[in-house]
């Protein structure tokens, strides 16, 4: 996936352009920025279409994991092995936001048997659905190049250093806040709306 900044938006915010050194390593810095907020709000940002994930009903519900969620256009119920074919479902709803409804398969003609079995279908379904932002966010954005023109303006990640009667501190340890391309504590307060409060389980097949 792209880096959810450029350098020419870092170097916006820097007010003035790279030096030589600084140009060799925007690129990854900003790469290892965007990779540490996709983990930690478990959202890609990019638009995609017709993503395919399966995942594990909970209480009749499926509870999508990328938004914003466009559109949903099919559902199905994953066979699982031993002869149990997959089947497309068509007694669901959308909510419009991130959850999809499951019906009870009463208006699926020809339902195989097993579905009505306690220990038949194993309760997996396969959504095909369209998410994501035109463009990043721009709080997201502007934690990405903060976390990088951090980075950049220390690049040892060092708390303060000496050199003889000059000192200079880069941060307050007591504030809890981290270097570099950690996030700090304000960032990922900044980050947490993007983050699934609750989920139904992915599945990895």
């Amino acid at each position: 996936m792209a880096a959810l900044a450029s350098p020419a938006d870092v170097e916006a915010r820097l007010g003035r352009p790279f030096t030589p050194v600084e140009e060799a390593r925007i690129d990854a810095l900003l790469e290892d920025a965007s990779a540490i907020i996709r983990a930690y709000t478990g959202q890609s940002f990019e638009r995609v279409d017709d993503d395919v994930v399966v995942l594990r009903a909970v209480g009749g519900r499926l509870t999508l994991p990328q938004r914003p969620v466009i559109e949903v256009t099919r559902v199905e119920a994953v066979g699982g092995g031993e002869g149990l074919p997959d089947f497309a479902l068509t007694d669901w709803t959308f909510d419009g936001i991130d959850t999809i409804r499951l019906g009870d398969g009463a208006v699926i003609i020809n339902l195989p048997e097993a579905w009505w079995d306690e220990d038949g279908y194993p309760g997996t379904y396969r959504v095909t659905y369209s998410h994501g932002w035109e463009q990043v966010p721009g709080d997201v954005l502007a934690v990405v190049c903060a976390m990088a023109t951090r980075a950049l303006a220390n690049p040892n990640n060092l708390r303060s250093e000496t050199v003889g009667s000059y000192s200079v501190t880069y941060a307050v340890p007591t504030t809890g806040d981290q270097l570099g391309l950690n996030l700090t504590r304000y960032e990922r307060s900044t980050l947490d709306r993007y983050r699934n409060k609750a989920a139904t389980v992915k599945v990895v097949r």
